[in-house]
């Protein structure tokens, strides 16, 4: 990838191709027959250890420099603690990041592993893609689903950018599938390592960060139908606004939408 691009204008476009070529190139070293075979054994999860290319791993570690000072901290007693960056501000601050999460070769092959086609988040969906800082001793985030508020199916990207921590991702995979047993796992995700899963389907949480730990992380959201119901929109902008990005970033960013 390209140096970081400060600003709010989109990355130019020969900058843009070359990162989906680069994207591209990396996607055609995997079998996606067997990765697409581990997915649905896995009741919609997979976990690739060693995922992005070096160049692309090393352009966000500089993007997570980029967007630092931007950190959003939250706190919810008993179930996260930590820091957020919404799409909004890395729009502004790593563009980057936004060109690899539209990436054509990415998401036509993300959708060929889900078995269905995927389409964008809303632009006015801070979670469509957003860093997640544990920098401080007890960060953390506990069980949860990644819930779709909207009237299609959500699937979520975890992307390692920097794992200086103890830190994992535990999971239990098949919990709301009828006559199933629940299926416990762990997984440490290094700089580079991608999860992917249908939100509505894992439950999983983030361990707490110990001291002298430090351990950023870089999610893309994708959709099968991007339109939401206005409760379900109101219920959604107030979860980002308390447990993540802030009022102001939320409400703020509607309104000018």
């Amino acid at each position: 990838m390209a140096a970081i691009h400060s600003g709010s204008d989109p990355l130019p476009r020969e900058i843009a191709s070359n990162a989906d070529r680069a994207t591209a190139a990396r996607l055609r070293q995997f079998d996606m027959r067997a990765l697409r075979r581990e997915y649905v054994e896995q009741g919609a999860f997979v976990y690739q250890p060693d995922f992005l290319a070096p160049e692309i791993t090393a352009q966000l570690v500089a993007d997570v420099a980029a967007v630092t000072p931007s950190v959003n901290r939250n706190y919810l007693p008993g179930h996260k603690q930590g820091g957020s960056v919404s799409r909004h501000t890395i729009d502004r601050l790593a563009p980057a990041i936004g060109e690899l999460y539209r990436s054509p070769a990415l998401i036509a092959w993300l959708g060929e592993l889900a078995g269905e086609r995927l389409q964008f988040s809303p632009s006015d969906d801070p979670h469509a893609y957003a860093l997640y800082f544990y920098t401080r001793p007890g960060d953390h985030i506990g069980w949860h689903y990644d819930t779709s508020y909207y009237v299609g199916r959500r699937y979520t990207v975890l992307l390692g950018v920097i794992d200086e921590s103890s830190c994992r991702l535990d999971y239990e995979l098949h919990t709301r599938e009828t006559g199933a047993t629940a299926k416990p796992g762990s997984v440490q995700i290094p700089p580079g390592g991608l999860v992917f899963f249908d939100g509505d389907k894992l439950r999983h949480r983030i361990s707490p960060l110990a001291e002298n730990e430090m351990r950023v992380s870089l999610t893309f959201e994708y959709v099968t139908d991007p339109s939401m119901r206005p409760w379900r929109r109101f219920m959604s902008n107030m979860k980002d606004a308390v447990a993540y990005f802030g009022f102001r970033q939320v409400f703020r960013r509607r309104g000018r939408a």
